[in-house]
């Protein structure tokens, strides 16, 4: 019987014939921790009376979810794990570099590879063809010093993807349409396989989209084969010695298939406060936006500023309603910037954030006040998500929110394309 990716992935991994049930134990490639997990790990590995990580070259610290630091206990953990960086000899991307998922999609993941991180949308790096999963705090501390780890082989869903967007409709639209469709535990434990010519022309910058929220219908991957695609994102990176082709075999056997249309999506939007908890945009017309987030690991690339300034262009935010954007990594801002993106944004009333998670988990930098609504382009709405559990979040593609900044209401973006 053939093999799934995931289960391609792990078998190579774990030089075994991993099936989906099956325990493993498989090297890890990578392992990476963020500033509100990694001081956790750190302490943990400490603890434990580790003293070296197996591979300092592959084992990555990232201060990006508080950045600039906005109190004095996040910069004693940044302190912390950049004195750990010192002694371990592992990397370290600092503040304003960006956000981790971003940056081990530009400059550290490759196909086949097995990541691990303790931050659940560590599976952003599957639209790359790597099997990459969030795990605890205490896990990656393991990972950290025997550079291994197990897993259960997850089963595969296979969703296919045909047919074209129609005009105004986008992989965040397809993710959200998905994750509503099955519900926020459908997939829980499973390998989410993305197949299907709607996918097989899809941009890099989609599949993270992608990739990023398969975790939030639950699953432990989310997997596109890496292809020419990869290969030409991966050289752009100056990293096409990264790359090698990975596809799941003809007879792999799924455990359930899914089939959509993209020729049928509309503009989707989650409302509060679950992101299977969904809608078309056009149903939330008059709903009233106070702030509109744009940026995230989900939709923070160079790709979704340009669909965003693109309706923006000429115009202006609406009067009551606040615009923030936070590019993704440094990259993604010089290209920005470059591309002339970032002065559009700024002239319809934008405020531009170091690149980081910004407003995501309501540290800093965009927390809402009682009563209001955000629409976000960022990958959860769950109540107190942006730190204040008496306002709304609802979550959409970035020309759904470009279009509500201008007319201070959840629009959907065909209204003003």
């Amino acid at each position: 019987m053939g093999k799934t990716l995931a289960e391609k992935i792990l078998s190579q991994k774990s030089a075994s014939d991993a099936k989906a049930g099956s325990i493993i134990v498989a090297a890890v490639d990578l392992a990476f921790v963020q500033d509100t997990t990694g001081p956790l790990t750190v302490r943990q590995f400490q603890n434990s009376g580790f003293k070296n990580v197996a591979n300092p070259s592959r084992t990555a610290l990232f201060i990006d979810h508080a950045v600039p630091s906005p109190n004095r206990g996040l910069s004693n953990d940044h302190l912390l794990l950049r004195e750990f960086a010192r002694q371990t000899g592992c990397l370290i991307f600092d503040a304003g570099d960006g956000v981790c998922h971003q940056l081990v999609a530009e400059s550290l993941a490759k196909p086949g590879d097995v990541i691990v991180g303790a931050d659940s949308h560590t599976v952003t790096a599957g639209g790359l063809g790597a099997f990459a999963t969030g795990m605890g705090s205490t896990d990656i501390a393991v990972a950290f010093s025997l550079g291994r780890t197990w897993f259960r082989v997850p089963e595969s869903f296979k969703i296919v993807v045909t047919g074209n967007f129609p005009p105004g409709v986008y992989a965040k639209d397809l993710i959200l349409h998905l994750i509503g469709k099955i519900g926020a535990d459908g997939a829980t434990y499973k390998a989410l396989e993305f197949s299907g010519d709607t996918v097989a022309n899809m941009t890099m910058s989609q599949r993270f989209t992608i990739a990023n929220m398969a975790v939030e219908c639950g699953a432990k991957v989310g997997l596109f084969a890496a292809d020419q695609t990869t290969k030409e994102y991966l050289i752009s990176q100056r990293r096409g010695n990264d790359y090698k082709p990975i596809s799941p075999d003809a007879n792999a056997r799924y455990e359930q298939t899914i089939n959509i249309n993209a020729a049928n999506l509309e503009p989707t939007v989650s409302k509060p406060h679950a992101v299977d908890n969904t809608a078309l945009a056009r149903e939330l017309k008059g709903t009233k936006i106070q702030q509109v987030f744009m940026g995230t690991c989900t939709n923070g690339r160079v790709e979704d500023l340009a669909v965003a300034a693109s309706i923006l262009k000429g115009k202006r935010r609406h009067p009551q309603t606040r615009l923030v954007v936070a590019p993704a990594s440094r990259q993604v801002l010089l290209d920005a910037i470059a591309a002339g993106y970032t002065q559009t944004l700024i002239e319809a009333g934008a405020v531009i954030l170091p690149p980081g998670c910004g407003a995501c988990l309501g540290l800093h930098q965009g927390i809402l006040g009682d009563g209001e609504a955000c629409l976000s382009t960022a990958n959860r709405n769950f109540k107190g998500r942006m730190g204040n559990p008496d306002a709304f979040i609802y979550l959409s593609s970035p020309a759904t929110a470009a279009a509500t900044a201008i007319t201070g209401e959840i629009t959907d973006p065909r209204e003003v394309i």
